[in-house]
């Protein structure tokens, strides 16, 4: 777009240049290339005299701008300068005033996006006038696939702001969000962001559904262990995250929708705009100080070793006992045996520091109906699934194990006459009482562990039930919350009385029983690890003609399968009449 004189003004007494024409969003606003303002001023400046109010310049006067070698560098010279306003519609060029005070630089964005933010000394740029849709017009050029062009402030008074560092964002919802760092400080001329907006096939639902999303939520903002392949030892991330009911794809989605542009969520302590993840983990010296809270703003250094961040995960938040803390950097440059300060109490000198991949979005991939997790990204482990992938803080790929459902449906729960469902180990088409044996002696008023001869077998449940023979014959219902090799641990339980409360020998006969309790529901479900395919008995009853009457059924029982993808039997209603 070539100069219009109408919409500027230069005032000779205070060397001012500036912009009078429609705002951006107006009916006809104007801009101009660098070269064609340097060459408009040039002729302003050979007029023999001037005495417009306009354009005060005139062969007179002192030498306005030069360009510097090229079309895309131009100086304002003797005090002649141009102001951020007038900055917005200049193009494809770098700025230089003020003796080299003040800078402005070039930006183009390369790639497909319509809509993009520039991130500087930690904050987001605002108005993002650059998206304006008639300055696009103006300035784009779809032969070099060129979709902003548009000038940023990067020294002022003087000093670089954050070393001219610039940060471009893409992450308009629905689309593959992108970034590009300027990390080596911006050159005069045009300065390449490359950000592109390719339609997400995993990002289909509307925002205002996701939303409405609101059951799947970050349960810790910091570090925290999870269990995630089940190895009975916990590995360290810096979120806990429950999905709710929702799916995997659906956390994904969520994920987006809080990072994408314009939105108003926050997440460990900053705006989940400026928000991207560990992009550091630093090593500390021990014998630092105070106490660290997750999530603070840190700082370190100065000068040229300055920069600041936002804590995410701290592996003691006590400073005499911290040895690593994870970060996003925010603005200047990544701690390098510095002392870092946070904005609390707490302190602790940098001795060794590793960047670390950032993901976009911060969740990490989705493949649809799997998450392949971001560095450091924690997952509750009970929606976790075999085809998932997290990576704890220590850099370590897990997949979960083979978590399957096994069902129990047609139950009838009509108050007061519920079915009773029980799935138990199977031998020989029969219920396997003498799956294993217990030892014993098991005897006292407060039992509160089991032991069983062999090793338990690892698609038990995590926590469920066992019945045990006790020393009258009767296979007792006992619940338990956990288990580590061999060893039941069940809540407090009277094995010194009669009945459901007599003894157990050593070496008496136990079994797992993997549903084991009155229907609640018409369908009844239990949780395995899949190691093999499993045969259960399942068994449904109900005699009970109750009051008011209702009719019994004819006890049923089948063989069923507990398999790689779970399983189910339907129980049969046939009236006992």
């Amino acid at each position: 777009m070539a100069w219009d004189a109408t919409d500027w003004t230069i005032t000779r007494a205070d060397g001012n240049i500036r912009y009078t024409g429609d705002a951006h969003d107006g009916t006809a606003p104007t801009y101009v290339t660098g070269i064609e303002f340097h060459r408009a001023l040039m002729d302003f400046a050979d007029e023999s005299t001037d005495t417009s109010t306009d354009d005060q310049l005139a062969i007179i006067d002192n030498v306005p701008s030069q360009r510097g070698g090229v079309d895309t560098n131009i100086t304002l010279l003797n005090g002649f300068n141009i102001d951020k306003t007038a900055s917005e519609h200049l193009y494809d060029t770098s700025i230089t005033q003020d003796g080299g005070d003040t800078i402005y630089d070039g930006i183009q964005v390369f790639g497909n996006s319509t809509s993009i933010q520039v991130i500087q000394d930690g904050a987001l740029l605002t108005p993002a006038f650059w998206n304006e849709p008639k300055m696009i017009t103006a300035v784009e050029d779809t032969a070099s696939s060129t979709t902003h062009r548009f000038l940023i402030e990067v020294r002022t008074g003087g000093a670089d702001i954050d070393a001219r560092r610039l940060l471009g964002t893409q992450r308009v919802y629905g689309t593959v969000y992108t970034e590009f760092f300027i990390g080596g400080g911006t050159n005069r001329g045009n300065n390449v962001l490359a950000l592109t907006a390719n339609n997400d096939l995993n990002n289909a639902k509307s925002a205002g559904t996701i939303s409405g999303y609101t059951d799947i939520v970050n349960d810790v903002e910091g570090y925290t262990p999870i269990d995630a392949n089940n190895d009975t030892t916990d590995e360290y991330y810096y979120s806990d995250w429950e999905l709710g009911a929702r799916t995997k794809n659906d956390f994904y989605e969520r994920g987006k929708w809080i990072q994408r542009e314009g939105t108003s969520e926050t997440m460990y302590g900053i705006n989940g705009d400026l928000f991207r993840g560990i992009t550091h983990e630093i090593d500390i010296d021990t014998g630092g100080t105070g106490t660290w809270v997750e999530p603070e703003s840190l700082s370190w250094g100065t000068g040229a070793t300055a920069g600041t961040g936002q804590l995410l995960a701290v592996d003691s938040t006590t400073g005499s006992a911290t040895t690593k803390i994870w970060l996003q950097l925010l603005s200047g440059v990544a701690p390098n045996l510095n002392l870092i300060t946070g904005n609390g109490s707490a302190e602790g000198t940098a001795t060794a520091t590793t960047a670390r991949l950032v993901s976009l979005p911060f969740i990490g991939a989705s493949t649809g109906t799997a998450i392949i997790g971001a560095f450091g990204l924690g997952i509750g482990y009970d929606d976790l699934e075999v085809a998932d992938s997290v990576t704890s803080l220590d850099g370590n790929p897990l997949n979960p194990p083979n978590n399957v459902q096994f069902s129990v449906t047609g139950l009838d729960i009509t108050g007061g006459q519920e079915d009773y469902v029980l799935v138990g180990s199977e031998s020989g088409g029969i219920l396997d009482l003498a799956f294993d044996t217990v030892v014993g002696p098991i005897n006292g008023p407060s039992v509160t562990s089991i032991t069983v001869t062999t090793a338990i077998p690892l698609d038990t449940p995590g926590s469920g039930t066992i019945r045990i023979e006790n020393d009258e014959g009767m296979y007792v219902r006992i619940p338990y919350d956990s288990y580590t090799g061999s060893v039941y641990t069940i809540p407090s339980y009277n094995f010194s009385g009669s009945g459901d409360n007599d003894s157990v020998a050593n070496g008496n006969n136990y079994f797992i029983s993997y549903i084991d309790k009155q229907a609640a529901s018409a369908t009844e479900n239990v949780t395995v690890i899949y190691q093999s395919a499993r045969n259960v008995v399942v068994r449904v009853r109900n005699g009970n003609t109750g009051t008011p009457a209702k009719n019994p059924i004819v006890p049923f029982e089948a063989v069923a399968v507990i398999g790689a993808a779970g399983g189910s039997q339907a129980a049969s209603r046939v009236l006992d009449l």
